[in-house]
């Protein structure tokens, strides 16, 4: 029986009235298994359909929200720091063999997160379970990665990031971040929205589907999903708002502004490499 087939029936258990104080040991050994393949990087939550489209892997989310389901909450200890949760934190061991590093003093790890090669987290960041951060990716000081979210090979995420999990609320898919991209200081990316492949976005913008994209290379607006190789920045545009009796003054709404890439810009995002020696 495959890990899939194990999953896709535990879950159909838990849906038919399957408790965390009815979970043995063949149920708890299933769920181990399946959060020490996603940190193998066997296994992810989404997968590419299309260009700049992606689809999650139900089986795969199934299996993280039974970690949540099908555990009790307990005591547990870390670094002198008492706390409860459903889960201890993610064994770092594996870090090394792939050149990954984690700075001290703040980086957290949950278990079933995978970091590639070359991998930087920064301290204080944070990766929830399920989240897939490929090879030479910066996770900048106080970034969050949620839950299930896809962060591409040498992308960079500026400090203060946050790219929005899946499980609260749940989404139907997770964020994605594709190869290449950079992220500016303070972005928000949330509700399953892409960002498209070498795109450089400027700081403190918000990244949504229920923000508009005003693209200028092709003249056109999108939502969900930034095109790739775009420079992208946050501006606002008059809202219908501005008629409420209640409201003085004109009233704007966020938007994204997409345009082409330039040579400069390029060069300000370039990654150094002695960083990763």
């Amino acid at each position: 029986m495959t890990l899939e087939t194990e999953i896709t029936d535990l879950w159909t258990r838990y849906q038919n009235d399957l408790t965390a104080a009815d979970a043995g040991a063949d149920e708890l050994d299933t769920l181990d298994a399946f959060l020490a393949a996603l940190e193998a990087g066997e296994y992810r939550a989404a997968e590419q359909v299309g260009p700049a489209e992606w689809e999650a892997v139900e089986w795969v989310k199934q299996g993280v929200l039974l970690n949540f389901g099908l555990r009790e909450t307990q005591p547990r200890s870390y670094g002198g720091v008492d706390y409860y949760d459903v889960l201890p934190l993610r064994e770092t061991d594996d870090l090394a063999d792939r050149g990954a590093r984690n700075t001290p003093d703040g980086t957290v790890l949950r278990p079933g997160s995978y970091l590639g090669e070359d991998v930087i987290m920064m301290s204080p960041s944070f990766v929830n379970i399920g989240a897939y951060v490929d090879d030479s990716a910066l996770v900048d000081s106080n970034d969050v990665v949620g839950s299930c979210a896809q962060i591409g090979a040498d992308v960079k995420l500026g400090a203060n990031t946050l790219i929005g999990g899946v499980l609260e609320p749940v989404e139907d898919a997770p964020v994605v971040v594709e190869d290449g991209v950079s992220l500016g200081a303070g972005c928000r990316v949330t509700s399953g929205f892409v960002v498209g492949e070498n795109s450089v976005v400027g700081e403190n913008t918000l990244l949504t589907p229920r923000i508009p994209v005003y693209d200028l290379v092709e003249e056109e607006v999108v939502y969900g999903h930034l095109p790739p190789e775009r420079r992208a920045f946050q501006r606002y545009v008059e809202s219908s708002v501005s008629e409420e009796e209640l409201i003085p003054g004109k009233a704007y709404k966020p938007a994204v502004v997409a345009t082409s890439l330039e040579q400069e810009t390029l060069e300000a995002t370039q990654r150094e490499g002695a960083l990763r020696e």
